[in-house]
């Protein structure tokens, strides 16, 4: 089996090991809060502990389907559609906004992965967009650059 999409491939591995990052992260967080016993605004120590837990419970599954869809892609080597497309859409989205976050917050290397994944998703998802129109004989054959015909028709005949 040839490799096509190597793209799909390693975006398919980073974002599992984002999933299991973020939801390492906020269970270790969970923990943390938990034991030190401490309110933040009056907010209640066991509430702020499960709810990091189970944030980072779903951001887990949300990051895990996306590298789902993007595994599905590696294997069918065909572009996503329906839900899938929205899915690594919206994990584009999420990682453009958590750069912006994190270059003031975590520092540059933590924006630098942020921008990596935005940059692989948005290749993924243009990479087969363009191999889809090569594929289809839409992009340079017959037409000029603004849709017309490059000939023109034949000439009407009368009967």
């Amino acid at each position: 089996m040839a490799v096509r999409r190597p793209v799909a491939w390693i975006l398919a591995v980073v974002l599992f090991a984002e999933a299991l990052g973020v939801a390492a992260l906020n269970w270790f967080l969970g923990i943390v809060v938990d034991r030190q016993d401490m309110s933040l605004a009056g907010l209640d120590p066991d509430v702020m502990s499960t709810s990091s837990k189970a944030g980072g419970v779903v951001f887990g599954l949300y990051f895990a389907l996306c590298g789902l869809v993007s595994l599905r892609v590696a294997l069918r080597d065909r572009p996503p559609a329906g839900f899938g497309r929205i899915l690594l859409v919206s994990v584009a989205v999420v990682h453009g906004l958590l750069g912006a976050v994190t270059w003031g917050l975590v520092g540059p290397k933590a924006f630098l992965f942020m921008i990596v994944v935005l940059g692989l998703v948005v290749l993924l998802l243009m990479s087969h967009d363009a191999h889809e129109e090569r594929a289809s004989g839409r992009a340079g054959h017959g037409e000029d650059d603004d849709g017309s015909p490059v000939s023109p028709p034949p000439a009407p005949t009368t009967p």
